[in-house]
């Protein structure tokens, strides 16, 4: 879960005030202004207020949080915001509202006067349901919920797509290779345009200097035009930075493509592309993706969890992912962004409500509402007896009348490590496993001496990802140990793989001689040692 404390505009801020927010967007030039929605759905702004971009009325900034009257009760779905700034948001009703920076007609009133305040966007939208908007540098666009897009504002390289370079005062539907196609997703470069259809096809237009429409040219685009280099993909997400893009196919996969010049395509180097090109492949799958037009920091997250980042990074290039330790992409944006703006409409939603899952992992070594405890290594690890009968064939037959442990509050445990019987436990309340591969060995151990065969899959599947050259012989030892065929046959095609570098390590050399002799019979026979 994001933490809004992480941008310093919220920290004058007291908990109490924090505590009601339910969702945020930090924008500016400096990130120094932000609009956030509280539980009771009230909108409230804060910060600097450049081109009257707070909607508050009036051009004076604010250090303390002022409430939006004219929005109150409106519920937020989508909100987006521009460099001049402009703002635009969206509610749940369907309606879109506007204000700020409106030098090139970007709130889409006919005009080019300022917005001070929210205005309702109702030219060519009657009847319209608006679901997400997305805004450039200074043009917008809009996303209803029958799959239209609406573009208007500037228009000087064609992020507008009406098929010229006239700037668009109100909206107007982007029609051309969209007609009677269903948009499902928009985002905007800082004058460039994307949108993502829902049979995951990809359209872009507006300015093409650095390849970001990812058309395989740099010619800028009037109308929309297919991105070809995805064909065959379903794309499920899809971002712009500055001037570069990013998208998230429905298999996991992460494609770049556009400006690079500060690594910002993460491949390794400082070359624009203009064409997608797949990056992060020797990653675990990918499940989201982050970028925003006004920076050229790009970052992601794993299916485990795992938040990388590249491009920009407070004023450092960064060519290729880094590994971080954050939870979530925003934190990314909060701490090494630059401005540190939101890339989207930040979430802080919390249900009270705990699932099944959710409540046992929470009671897991809870002393309050244990009834035994395991001690390892002199270590008390606190359960309870129920759940463990439950979950676990060998604790069911532990905890019969006539076995002595069924008797006992504390039970020690010798044969196993903390950290492995600890992991085991908590396996039983939450059905995940956290453990380096070293540990792993000896969960696999316990999960065969216990015949959990889930929990041995799962350690089988740890030890696969924390292979090594120089581990790679102990776990193949490992394996053939604990009669892990699908393990034992991963770590011997790795050894024969790198067999040069294995057979360099210690681990090869004491290793007992009839599994080295096993293992060389074996790689012989694959022809590992023909020249």
């Amino acid at each position: 879960m994001a933490d809004v404390t992480k941008w310093p505009i919220f920290s004058m801020m007291g908990p109490q005030e924090l505590s009601s927010i339910r969702k945020a967007c930090v924008f500016g030039t400096s990130a120094n202004e932000a609009v956030f929605i509280t539980k009771d759905d009230e909108v409230y702004v804060i910060g600097l207020n450049c081109s009257s971009c707070l909607g508050t009325g009036d051009s004076q900034s604010s250090i303390i949080p002022k409430k939006l009257d004219f929005l109150s009760g409106k519920k937020v779905v989508s909100v987006s915001y521009g460099s001049g700034p402009h703002i635009l948001l969206a509610t749940e009703d369907g309606e879109l509202f506007a204000w700020g920076h409106n030098g090139y007609s970007q709130l889409g009133n006919g005009t080019t006067n300022q917005g001070a305040a929210p205005l309702l966007v109702s030219a060519n939208l009657l009847n319209k349901k608006v679901t997400e908007v997305a805004c450039g540098s200074h043009h917008s666009m809009a996303l209803t919920d029958s799959g239209e897009v609406y573009a208007w504002g500037y228009n000087n390289c064609g992020q507008v797509g009406s098929g010229s370079t006239a700037n668009q005062p109100t909206p107007r539907r982007v029609s051309s290779c969209l007609q009677n196609k269903v948009a499902v997703s928009i985002v905007c470069g800082q004058t460039s345009s994307l949108a993502v259809l829902d049979n995951g096809e990809v359209y872009g237009w507006g300015y093409n200097g650095n390849g970001q429409l990812g058309l395989g040219n740099s010619g800028n685009q009037l109308t929309p035009c297919r991105l070809a280099a995805l064909q065959g993909l379903c794309v499920q997400q899809i971002v712009s930075g500055y001037a570069h893009s990013l998208a998230l196919t429905d298999e996991g996969l992460l494609f770049a493509w556009g400006a690079n010049t500060y690594g910002q395509l993460g491949t390794g180097n400082k070359s624009n592309q203009l064409s997608p090109l797949l990056i992060m492949t020797e990653k675990e799958r990918i499940v989201e993706v982050a970028a925003c037009h006004s920076t050229h920091t790009s970052a992601c997250k794993t299916q485990s969890g795992q938040v990388y980042m590249w491009g920009q990074c407070r004023g450092q290039s960064i060519v290729l992912p880094l590994l971080t330790h954050f939870t979530c992409t925003d934190d990314v944006f909060a701490c090494f962004a630059t401005p540190s703006v939101m890339w989207k409409l930040l979430s802080m939603e919390h249900d009270d409500f705990l699932t099944v899952a959710q409540s046992l992992k929470k009671e897991f070594d809870n002393p309050e509402t244990a009834d035994l405890k395991f001690c390892v290594d002199g270590k008390h690890i606190c359960v309870h007896k129920a759940i463990l009968k439950i979950r676990c064939e060998h604790f069911r037959t532990m905890f019969q009348s006539h076995w002595n442990e069924d008797m006992k509050e504390v039970i020690e445990i010798d044969q196993f490590s903390y950290p492995v019987y600890r992991s085991f436990l908590e396996f039983l309340y939450t059905d995940a496993v956290e453990l380096p591969p070293e540990d792993a060995i000896g969960l696999l151990d316990l999960a065969t001496s216990y015949c959990e065969n889930r929990l041995k899959r799962l350690c089988q599947h740890i030890i696969k990802r924390g292979i090594t050259v120089e581990n790679a012989f102990s776990l193949l030892a490992a394996a053939v140990r604990y009669d892990a065929e699908d393990l034992e046959e991963f770590c011997f095609k790795f050894c024969v793989n790198h067999l040069t570098e294995v057979t360099q390590t210690a681990a090869f050399w004491q290793i007992n001689g009839d599994l080295l002799k096993d293992f060389i019979c074996r790689a012989s026979r694959c022809g590992a040692f023909k020249n």
